[in-house]
């Protein structure tokens, strides 16, 4: 599911450069680093489940990259969605970054409880938040 928001996030900000000031293709770029350097131990933790529960490696890894095939079709969908309409831009951006922050709340944290960790995973998540808020405004 968090796939979607990460794809569609690649694909605004590919697909603002040129519409806005702040919108370039270094940007663009660190945006796809950082998501796809997130992406390995994400293909990870799906394939290597399956590898354990018995199923062949190959169709571990199959199974593992097709988790992740709604990404690029996300990207497309973004990148054509803020080409033809510039002006929600902004909304696009803040809505792919909620929906993050939403899946993980919605996921990890109940899950972190389940296990006993509850405050912890809770006091994780503001401490996530303030930090990234702070670097954002502190980096512009």
């Amino acid at each position: 599911v968090h796939n979607i928001p990460e794809g569609l996030a690649v694909g605004v900000g590919f697909g603002a450069i040129g519409r806005a000031k702040t919108a370039t293709f270094e940007s663009a770029r660190n945006l796809a680093i950082g998501i796809g350097i997130q992406n390995f131990p994400e293909g990870l933790s799906v394939s290597l489940p399956l590898k354990a529960a018995g199923f062949s490696t190959a169709k571990a890894i199959w199974y593992g990259q097709l988790s992740g095939i709604v990404e690029p079709i996300a990207g497309v969908i973004g990148a054509a969605l803020v080409t033809f309409i510039t002006p929600i831009l902004p909304y696009a951006l803040a809505f792919a970054a909620g929906a993050m922050v939403y899946v993980v709340v919605d996921d990890i944290v109940p899950e972190a409880q389940g296990a006993g960790n509850g405050k912890a995973s809770s006091w994780g998540v503001v401490a996530g938040f303030i930090i990234m808020m702070s670097l954002d405004v502190g980096l512009g």
